[in-house]
């Protein structure tokens, strides 16, 4: 962020305004960005699964609401800020009211985490990996609030689900992500990004020596994010809605923003993590042909690393849309088996896999 901020003072003092000023408004441009970046991403997420899902359901889908229903999500949105919030009776009204909160803020300050360029990374920490997987936890306490808090079966069953599911699930993926940090010998997002260079381009990619990783931790995401076929919480046939039966309006709509930018950032996550993150597939910025000659290089190649992050982060979103369009729900024990007596042992015998590999292939130090 030091180029941006360089920047924005200089276009301050230019118009003569003291540095003072931009030292303190500077921290609210990432803010603003990332607000910004999340209210279109999810408008965006929720018409493309529209979408997807028609298609592979043989259906029309949005097609009225502007020209090929592309302000349906915007009337949508528009409505659920119109709707009214009903107080339950019996409910605990503080707990209720703050567990939304409790989901989308930690889901907010994912999105500061993530390298999204050389230059542009909001939150730049040694040990960033473990922050994320840390934070991304926290929404669960909000689900659990919410579902204690509303004074309903339906939403304390689907909560305690929900609980039990992501806690079952975060083991393969700590042992998937102690994989990738021997691979990189870092825990920084951007050194991660970093070890994936090489003359080979897209061969140097952690996807390929930690392909069954790769498929653990992508399980485990659409389990994390209670996406079908891990979308028991929220089993309609059963719990009507899940954790937020009784949510309306803005309170409901917090629930649906933070699962879908949720959803986005998990995929922009495995694309850093295994697909080089900003890294260019071909292996040679683009910009760098085109405008070699140009005083703002840096700044094309940081706007062509976005670029590239957004294309893999948007194939790893098709493929959870894609999950979502093919298979059906699990059963309760299916779903626990399946973590406990396969993903996580999977996930043990991997990351033993990749100290070998690291330690007599590439002659790593660990």
């Amino acid at each position: 962020m030091n180029y941006l901020y360089f920047l924005y003072i200089q276009f301050l003092l230019n118009h003569n305004i003291p540095k003072i000023f931009g030292d303190i408004t500077f921290p609210f441009i990432p803010f603003c960005i990332v607000a910004a970046m999340i209210i279109f991403v999810v408008l965006v997420l929720v018409l493309l699964e529209r979408k997807v899902l028609a298609l592979f359901t043989q259906r029309k889908g949005p097609n009225r609401v502007g020209p090929w229903g592309m302000f349906q999500t915007i009337a949508d949105a528009i409505k659920l800020l119109c709707k009214q919030n009903i107080d339950i009776l019996g409910s605990d009204k503080f707990l209720f009211n703050i567990a939304p909160i409790v989901v989308f803020v930690p889901v907010m300050m994912l999105w500061g985490i993530i390298p999204y360029s050389s230059e542009f990374v909001f939150m730049n920490f040694s040990v960033s990996v473990l922050l994320y997987i840390s934070i991304a936890a926290l929404p669960v306490i909000g689900i659990i609030l919410s579902g204690y808090a509303s004074n309903s079966k339906y939403s304390l069953i689907g909560a305690m689900r929900s609980g039990a599911q992501i806690i079952s699930y975060e083991l393969p993926i700590m042992f998937v992500l102690l994989s990738i940090v021997a691979l990189s010998s870092s825990m920084n997002l951007k050194d991660i990004v970093y070890s994936q260079l090489g003359e080979g381009a897209i061969l140097c990619w952690h996807v390929f020596p930690c392909i069954v990783g790769f498929i653990i931790i992508f399980i485990c995401m659409l389990a994390e994010l209670n996406r079908c076929p891990f979308d028991l919480p929220e089993a309609e046939s059963e719990l009507v809605a899940g954790y937020n039966t009784e949510y309306s309006g803005m309170r409901f709509a917090l629930f649906f923003l933070a699962e879908y930018a949720l959803m986005f950032i998990m995929a922009a996550f495995l694309a850093t993590l295994f697909w080089g993150g900003y890294l260019p597939i071909t292996g040679k910025y683009i910009s760098e042909i085109f405008f070699s000659d140009n005083q703002f290089l840096p700044v094309f190649i940081y706007f062509e690393q976005f670029f590239w992050l957004m294309i893999k982060t948007f194939i790893l979103v098709f493929l959870f849309m894609l999950v979502r369009a093919t298979l059906p729900r699990l059963g309760t024990q299916s779903l626990m088996k399946l973590s406990w007596y396969l993903l996580l042992p999977l996930s043990m015998i991997n990351f033993i896999v990749i100290i070998i590999f690291k330690y007599f292939i590439e002659g790593g130090v660990l």
